[in-house]
């Protein structure tokens, strides 16, 4: 077996997201090439703080991506090919620079909401009404919702996580709209043969019948039928997230906001009103799903 397709099985192994495979494939193709297609079994240490060095030097990449192009390397070197990893503390880390959040007022999150149309705007709506990261958004089933107690149940967040957050009572309507538009895609996909999701982890080998039960649907639908990169079969993922992100960064820019904002901004700006409507930080931590008091702490920088 090809080593980058051992890569590729290992990572499903350990249940890293389809996104972080395709980039941590990329930066060993990347490593690879970059030394004249030489097998990184020939390779150690130096070759390692050559390519980092690299990154930083020449290409003058972030310091987020020069950490991730290491965490690429070292996943290769560590999990897939069981190298001794001594000479991993003698590696440094690129220091990320430490920068307050944009966080948008509530006048300019009308404007922006308003310059959306679609599931961009209420997948933007989410964000900014239950915090979620852009990836929790797109990433929703019908199930998570519960109209009731008024909640979003996160699935499988950052760090593997589920975690329930606040339903503002301003969607509710419109959600339920969009579950009743959805429902009226998946039959159509029901009666032409499809009508399968994709489902996390063994869920597919222990329910065979859930991926195609109408509360496992995705609550933003993709356009189109497409094929499953893993499994390979035919079905209906979510709606792309890059398509998301280019939706809401034209809104800020057509708005006429000075700031630079994006996407997370919406989640910031969640964080910070909450906290200005006298929130406890607690609580905040607890919504955000953050794992460090210290990562909330930033908002109350941003309101200093």
């Amino acid at each position: 077996m090809k080593l980058l397709d051992q890569m590729r099985m290992e990572l499903r192994y350990r249940h890293y997201s389809i996104r972080t495979e395709k980039s941590y494939i990329g930066w060993i193709r990347r490593f690879i090439h970059f030394h004249q297609k030489r097998h990184p079994g020939d390779m150690g240490d130096h070759e390692v703080k050559q390519f980092i060095n690299w990154l930083a030097s020449t290409r003058n990449v972030a310091a987020s991506t020069q950490n991730q192009a290491l965490c690429a390397v070292l996943f290769l070197y560590k999990n897939v090919m069981k190298r001794d990893m001594k000479w991993i503390e003698n590696i440094t880390w690129a220091k990320r620079p430490k920068r307050l959040p944009v966080v948008f007022s509530a006048a300019e999150i009308s404007r922006i909401l308003l310059l959306l149309e679609g599931p961009h705007r209420l997948i933007a709506n989410i964000m900014y009404g239950s915090g979620l990261r852009l990836s929790e958004s797109v990433s929703l089933r019908i199930q998570d919702l519960d109209f009731d107690y008024r909640q979003v149940m996160v699935r499988n967040a950052k760090g593997g996580k589920d975690r329930p957050t606040i339903l503002p009572e301003s969607l509710v309507n419109i959600l339920r709209d969009q579950i009743e538009k959805v429902r009226l895609i998946h039959g159509d996909d029901l009666k032409n043969g499809f009508g399968t999701v994709y489902l996390p982890y063994a869920l597919k080998r222990k329910f065979p019948n859930a991926s195609r039960e109408f509360n496992w649907q995705y609550l933003f639908p993709a356009k189109t039928i497409s094929i499953d990169p893993r499994s390979g079969i035919k079905q209906r993922h979510h709606i792309h997230i890059d398509s998301v992100q280019r939706m809401i960064r034209s809104a800020v820019k057509r708005s006429g906001i000075s700031k630079k904002g994006s996407s997370h901004s919406l989640r910031h700006s969640f964080a910070t009103h909450l906290l200005e409507a006298g929130y406890d930080i607690r609580t905040i931590q607890e919504l955000l799903g953050h794992e460090d008091i210290n990562t909330t702490m930033i908002y109350t920088h941003v309101l200093n």
